[in-house]
């Protein structure tokens, strides 16, 4: 059996505020402690569990807890976990805290503006043209932790935040 205890870090934060990169870099990190992860990326997961998402709030909801289910059940078998996904409602977050017993939720705090001028994937740009109407920050809010564990800045290094996570892990005696 798997001595490794199971962990959860939900990284959330706007649309192109670096989720994905503190994500990678955290990843890294940990590997270079001899700590796999599971990564459950939002993008990923909606090809499988959404392939047509509407992003409708019913859709949300039931995708942010099927994806918190998901990992709740790999953190119970010892493989940590890092969520990857906006999840733009506390309630969300809040879900997967109450069912994965080792927590711990990160802040990407980025200004809107800055998430804008990112765009990899195009988001605002729809929102802007009418092509995408759900788009957190825009036309569907978000609602930051109020308590998070750990917050970072989107526009530093993401070896930064990767590093804040990692103390936070520590000090929490999850790593």
């Amino acid at each position: 059996m798997n001595e490794q205890q199971g962990f959860g870090v939900w990284i959330t934060g706007l649309p192109a505020s670096g989720k994905s990169s503190v994500a990678r870099a955290l990843v890294k990190k940990l590997k270079e402690f001899g700590i796999a992860a599971v990564v459950l990326d939002s993008d990923e997961m909606r090809v499988i569990l959404t392939p047509e998402a509407t992003y409708s709030p019913e859709e949300r909801d039931k995708f942010y807890r099927t994806v918190a289910s998901i990992g709740e059940i790999i953190t119970r078998n010892g493989i940590p976990v890092i969520f990857d996904a906006t999840a733009n409602r506390r309630v969300y977050r809040d879900h997967a805290r109450s069912r994965i017993a080792k927590f711990v939720e990160v802040y990407v705090r980025c200004p809107l503006e800055v998430c804008v001028k990112r765009d990899p994937k195009g988001i605002y740009r729809r929102a802007a043209t009418g092509n995408a109407t759900t788009v957190p920050g825009m036309q569907s809010p978000y609602e930051p932790p109020q308590n998070a564990e750990v917050t970072i800045d989107g526009q530093d290094a993401p070896d930064i935040g990767a590093d804040a996570i990692f103390a936070a892990l520590k000090k929490s005696k999850y790593i």
